[in-house]
């Protein structure tokens, strides 16, 4: 859980920062506090800013234009080492030929930390991960998962401010990863330290983090908590990049009151206040479609067979894509049948047509 603000708080404070490289922007304009003890995810594709926006915390980067403070100091000049922050990296970095113990604690002997003091932390931080019993091996006789455990053990021996994991579990298969961000999650709720997580996977976003800051081309979309941000998306990038299978956005009109998509009405709940007649942008979450005898005309193009439950992916007659997820269905259409889908109206979403912003419709 996050704590509560204290004297000695580790906010990490981005104040209209950018990060130019050779004149493009790789960070734009990026505003955003992390809170005292909470684990933020920074998430969007590759070359979102994303990287750059952690390596300009550690030190590792200067910022073109604006401030990044961490508790209620600018660290701008501030020299790497000096910040108080402990940086887990995509590739292991250990030293092959140093003991587990010896990569654990070089961190300790550059600060000339006493060995009385090194051995205590090194045996608190390897009986945290659940490396006790391997101090004494090499990293070549590891396996990856337990490597990874290695470079956390790492971080959390200096005891810093601030922990900045730039996609650790990457290199790890599916079973490792799942395992390993659970780890991650109970060691960053036990130890209540303030950690910035860089990934592209939205499922480990949604899974890890207590809020998430969705990047796009350097500028930041949305911060909120995964279920708000899965259940209000702020604008389509959001709501298409969020969700496995992401949103599906539909090409709607809005004409005297109703809303059709591809000539077919769509039922809406009372709820929902008038907008301007035009186009909109509908979305439609996978599971809040299905397949009916009547609704908007489709065809199927694939279907993929997840055991508890099925995508089927159709096409509109405009070519536009939709998701359908089936649960339990014993019976499921081939390639090429004609559909009708149908949609949930208590679980639609509006976005304007060319921003891709979300509309107010009195939801």
């Amino acid at each position: 859980m996050v704590r509560e603000s204290g004297a000695d708080v580790a906010r990490v404070n981005f104040d209209g920062v950018s990060k130019a490289f050779d004149g493009s922007l790789a960070v734009d304009d990026l505003s955003m506090e992390v809170l005292d003890g909470e684990l933020l995810v920074l998430l969007g594709p590759s070359g979102c800013g994303k990287t750059t926006a952690l390596r300009m915390v550690a030190g590792l980067e200067d910022p073109t234009g604006g401030t990044v403070s961490i508790g209620d100091t600018v660290v701008n000049d501030v020299e790497p080492k000096d910040r108080d922050v402990a940086m887990v990296f995509q590739s292991y970095a250990l030293y092959p030929h140093m003991t587990l113990r010896r990569n654990i604690e070089f961190p300790l002997r550059q600060q000339r930390i006493a060995a009385d003091e090194r051995g205590r932390r090194v045996e608190e931080a390897a009986a945290t991960l659940g490396l006790g019993e391997l101090l004494d091996r090499k990293p070549g006789q590891l396996s990856g998962g337990q490597r990874q455990r290695v470079a956390l053990a790492r971080a959390i021996v200096r005891d810093p401010k601030v922990f900045l994991m730039d996609e650790p579990l990457s290199n790890l298969d599916a079973t490792l990863r799942i395992q390993t961000r659970a780890d991650i999650v109970a060691l960053q709720r036990r130890l209540g330290t303030t950690t910035i997580y860089v990934t592209h996977d939205q499922v480990e976003a949604m899974t890890m983090g207590h809020r998430i800051a969705v990047m796009r081309d350097g500028r930041l979309q949305q911060v909120a908590a995964p279920q708000d941000l899965y259940e209000r998306p702020g604008n389509t990038f959001v709501a298409s990049f969020l969700g496995s299978p992401g949103m599906n956005l539909l090409p709607a009109r809005w004409a005297g009151g109703v809303l059709s998509v591809d000539g077919e009405s769509i039922d809406l709940p009372g709820s929902v206040t008038a907008i301007a007649d035009g186009p909109i942008t509908l979305g439609v979450r996978p599971e809040s479609a299905s397949l009916n005898s009547t609704g908007i005309a489709a065809s199927v193009v694939l279907v993929e067979q997840l055991g508890a439950e099925t995508h089927v992916i159709c096409a509109l007659a405009d070519g536009t894509r939709v998701v359908v997820r089936q649960r339990n269905q014993r019976v499921r259409p081939d390639l090429g049948d004609p559909v009708a889908i149908t949609v949930d109206p208590e679980a639609l979403h509006f976005f304007d047509a060319e921003t891709g912003e979300r509309l107010d419709v009195g939801r």
